[in-house]
């Protein structure tokens, strides 16, 4: 049981950065076309 739920949580955890760094390169591609910084600043200091 505890060895299936890490394993799991240690997928998940996994499966979300994969997600967050495609999230954040694509961000970041967009970001400067568009100029949104004070957004992005706004969004990280919350």
């Amino acid at each position: 049981m505890t060895k299936s739920s890490s394993y799991s949580t240690v997928n998940m955890v996994i499966c979300l950065i994969y997600s967050m760094s495609k999230w954040i390169s694509t961000y970041f591609e967009i970001l400067p076309n568009i100029g949104i910084m004070p957004i992005a600043t706004s969004l990280l200091e919350r």
